[in-house]
């Protein structure tokens, strides 16, 4: 590790502005200060593209309380497949609104489950 830095992250999604540390083998001044924060905007927005935020937004994963491994895992594994069947759709335009049909016709969940549609 060469540089350490230290983001301050305000939002009006947040109740107190956060605070990040980040760590580089890159010099510090190998990047401006604006370089610096697109590097870390840049590998946080592939990865809430990848997925987590719609999982988290729209599903509320990150809202588990279980501590239980499996637990944890069968409702990763579901939301899984639920975003699957929402990207295979062509009904609904909103994963909210997938789910609501989903909600609203359990039998609907049980054949996504079973594969059949």
């Amino acid at each position: 590790m060469r540089t350490a830095l230290k983001i301050k992250r305000e939002s009006t999604a947040l109740k107190e502005p956060e605070e990040r540390i980040y760590l580089s083998t890159a010099e510090v001044d190998s990047r401006t200060p604006e370089q610096w924060e697109h590097l870390v905007r840049g590998h946080w927005g592939g990865v809430e593209n990848r997925n987590h935020w719609r999982k988290d937004a729209c599903l509320l994963e990150d809202k588990t309380t279980s501590k239980q491994p499996g637990v944890v895992a069968s409702f990763g594994l579901l939301r899984n497949i639920l975003l699957f069947f929402h990207a295979e759709q062509e009904v609904h335009n909103t994963l909210n609104g997938h789910v609501e049909a989903i909600t609203a016709n359990p039998s609907k969940a049980y054949a996504m489950l079973t594969a059949r549609l």
